[in-house]
């Protein structure tokens, strides 16, 4: 299943912008007004340019988005004709004067990307495998987190976008967005430790070489037959089949079986890594950020000095605790404490 990777959904939807204009603004196409509330977003503080804003994304209003992305897509890019040998187009008849067909888009979209926890609750550990009823479950729990945390924006944007004036609740939208949906067939994910690294799923030695040497022996043995005059083979129900009949519709099979094998074990989803959900992403980039600290103040003491003052560390920071004492969504840096997530906090 391609949209599920390393225990993350990698989810794209698009939706169709209206065509022309709303009767009470005229002068502004929905197209248009979907930029302009795209342009309203404010970014996420994560570099130095967004660090001191005052509003902060409103994807990290909650822990499923490790990466969130909207924006319009006018129609496909035109990449050029599709070229050809000037003599070979001569002889079939392809004029180069003539223009190809060109792939255009029925109307504009709003794209809307998003790599999340492959989770029904925040917390959960990660899948290694869905089903497409699980997959469509972890979708619409996650469309639901994100009504119930940025409807004010999802309405702004959607509502100049087809079928969306129907959507009035979580449900709705959730509906509304697998409506939208389509496969994410290459997603990239880049979270895996060093010493963490799934493992991957290799062929078998044995099915790879009888699929790769298969067919090359049922040739050799068509050509032994051939050679030794057993040029036909007596068949069940028929007088005779010829020998190189038999062993190349049989190569075929074979190659044909070998191909969908590979390409089976290349679909499959890698495992997750022990710590690539959000809530253990963001205890480690704190705890990560604290302890250089603790190591610079803590230079020199004694052994028990430094034992006891580890200790007060592990006390205050809990790096066990993946809901409390840990960096909020959507921050570079757990210097500010409004960037923490206190003791107090129950997880969301």
């Amino acid at each position: 299943m391609p949209d599920l990777d390393s225990g993350h959904i990698f989810l794209t939807t698009m939706a169709p912008i209206k065509p022309g204009a709303p009767k009470d603004n005229p002068q502004t196409s929905y197209e248009q007004r979907v930029r302009i509330a795209l342009a309203k977003f404010p970014t996420a503080n994560q570099s130095p340019a967004t660090v001191e804003d005052r509003y902060n994304s409103p994807f990290a209003r909650n822990l499923r988005n490790h990466l969130a992305r909207m924006f319009v897509l006018n129609d496909t890019i035109y990449n050029g004709r599709i070229t050809q040998n000037p003599l070979l187009a001569q002889l079939t008849g392809n004029k180069q004067s003539v223009p190809q067909p060109v792939d255009r888009l029925n109307a504009p979209y709003l794209i809307f990307c998003a790599d999340v926890d492959a989770v029904t609750e925040v917390g959960d550990p990660l899948p290694t495998e869905l089903s497409p009823p699980q997959a469509r479950a972890v979708r619409d729990a996650y469309a639901r987190t994100l009504w119930e945390t940025m409807e004010e924006e999802l309405r702004d944007v959607y509502s100049n976008c087809y079928g969306f004036d129907d959507v009035n609740s979580a449900e709705d939208f959730a509906s509304y967005l697998n409506r939208c949906h389509v496969e994410t067939t290459m997603p990239f994910h880049d979270y895996y430790l060093e010493l963490e690294t799934a493992k991957f799923h290799n062929l078998p030695l044995t099915p790879l070489l009888v699929g790769v040497l298969a067919p090359l022996a049922f040739g050799l043995l068509t050509l032994a037959l051939w050679l030794f005059g057993f040029g036909t083979v007596p068949m069940l129900g028929w007088p005779t089949l010829p020998t190189w009949i038999l062993s190349i519709g049989l190569g075929i099979v074979l190659a044909v079986l070998a191909i969908k094998f590979a390409i089976s074990n290349g679909e499959k989803p890698l495992a997750p890594a022990k710590y690539d959900d959000l809530p253990s992403v963001l205890k480690g980039l704190y705890i990560q950020q604290k302890f250089s600290q603790f190591f610079i103040e803590n230079q020199g003491l004694p052994p028990d000095q430094l034992h006891a003052a580890f200790g007060t560390f592990v006390a205050e920071h809990e790096p066990d605790n993946l809901h409390a004492m840990t960096q909020k969504p959507g921050v570079i840096s757990s210097d500010d404490p409004t960037n923490v997530t206190l003791k107090d906090a129950s997880p969301t």
